[in-house]
């Protein structure tokens, strides 16, 4: 551990904060039609106009800096790549370690209201040893230098990770990228990872396997069902959503997008993302609107949930544009569309105990039957409200529900 060294969040340099003020305070706002159609050809003017003035002149990246140095930042190297990780042990003799990760457009900050109640044990609840990493490529880890840094080789660092700061057993809550990166590690290194909580489960349906038709043949038959008379019809309305399940098919998912352009073209889409502060913005806002809750009424009307602050949002993005790192998180998506890695996560069967949270309105949600018979499924939660970045909107209720998980684990003695 003698190549651990503490780091601290810095302040934008006067050459920087220039920059970034010159750029917005001359905006090019793109050609849209007469009338107003929401949200349906992307990001609006009218929403992207109020959140450019606001990171213009009200902002101000102090404010965010001191909550995050608040916490215990680190940088250390493994397989040549400078890592960044928070590192909040807990006090409480009872504490479990846990592994957050995040995904993409997300930054560690994504978990900034529930790391200090993980680590304390908030409400008598389990107390964690919270470690929170940024992603290489991500904020203010290093991005990987040499082609083929996909799933694969995030989760052999992750886990070394984990290992190196002395938990070789532990727990991983991932969502996005973090979920699916979570999934590999949860099959190829559960000598560690102990057990995996996730909001959005990869794996496959009840398919006639021979261990299916041994021990769930009811599902099976479910499932053939599912196929006939459709899946609302047999598992209930909304109980399965694939919006995460295609790459390009804007066909059956129209907010598929970005990951066609990011799985095959990432360096042209780099150039508008790194040198428009104003584009990256709206790239993101887009994301952010789209994959949270709000109330019906309320969605084509508003940028953001009430659940996550312009700061907040504000936050996330200065944190890609203060490292340069939009280019280089964005090229996960190429590195595992071309090396098929998918493939890797999705068939495995988890045989470590899994939790799963289905909030109302992330983008892809499964059946309980297909949890059952593809893991070691503990617990499963039900949310009506929350989206894909539940540590932000809920963090209440995602607090409670790790903080269940985890009882679990330190009760029957999962992780020693």
């Amino acid at each position: 551990m003698n190549d651990i060294e503490p780091f601290t969040v810095p302040s934008f340099t006067p050459e920087q904060l220039a920059l970034l003020k010159d750029k917005l305070s001359k905006p090019i706002f793109p050609n849209e039609l007469e009338e107003d159609y929401g949200w349906d050809y992307g990001a609006p003017t009218w929403a992207v106009k109020p959140m450019a003035t606001e990171w213009l002149e009200n902002y101000d990246w102090e404010k965010p800096r001191a909550e995050m140095n608040r916490w215990h930042h680190y940088h250390t190297t493994i397989d040549g790549l400078k890592v960044h990780f928070v590192h909040e042990p807990s006090s409480n003799p009872n504490a479990i370690p846990i592994m957050l990760l995040h995904g993409w457009p997300s930054t560690f900050y994504e978990f900034h209201k529930v790391i200090e109640p993980l680590r304390d044990g908030v409400n008598g609840g389990q107390a964690f040893h919270v470690v929170v990493p940024s992603l290489p490529g991500f904020g203010f880890s290093e991005a990987p230098k040499t082609k083929g840094h996909g799933v694969v080789k995030n989760a052999e660092i992750l886990n070394s990770l984990m290992v190196k700061l002395g938990y070789s057993q532990y727990l991983l809550q991932g969502g996005d990228w973090g979920a699916i990166i979570g999934k590999y590690i949860a099959t190829h290194y559960n000598t560690n990872c102990k057990a995996f909580h996730t909001g959005l489960p990869f794996c496959l349906p009840p398919l006639p396997t021979p261990r299916n038709l041994l021990f769930y043949p009811f599902k099976i038959a479910k499932f053939g069902a599912s196929l006939l008379f459709g899946f609302d019809r047999i598992y209930g309305k909304g109980k399965l959503i694939l919006n995460g399940a295609t790459f390009a098919n804007a066909e059956m998912y129209d907010g598929c997008g970005y990951r066609a352009i990011q799985g095959t073209r990432p360096y042209t889409l780099a150039y508008g993302l790194t040198d428009s502060p104003l584009g990256l913005m709206a790239w993101m806002l887009e994301k952010f609107h789209e994959w949270t809750y709000h109330p019906p009424a309320q969605r084509d009307l508003q940028a953001l949930p009430e659940t996550i602050s312009s700061e907040a949002f504000l936050t996330q993005v200065t944190l890609y544009w203060l490292t340069n790192t939009m280019s280089s998180s964005i090229r996960i998506y190429y590195e595992c569309l071309k090396q098929k890695e998918m493939y890797k996560v999705v068939f495995p069967r988890v045989k470590i105990p899994v939790a799963v949270t289905a909030f109302a309105h992330d983008i892809s949600r499964l059946p309980q039957d297909w949890l059952e018979t593809s893991t070691d499924l503990y617990q499963y939660s039900e949310f009506e409200s929350g989206g894909h970045f539940p540590a932000s909107e809920n963090p209440e209720e995602f607090a409670e529900d790790v903080q269940r998980f985890g009882k679990i684990l330190q009760t029957k003695k999962i992780i020693q």
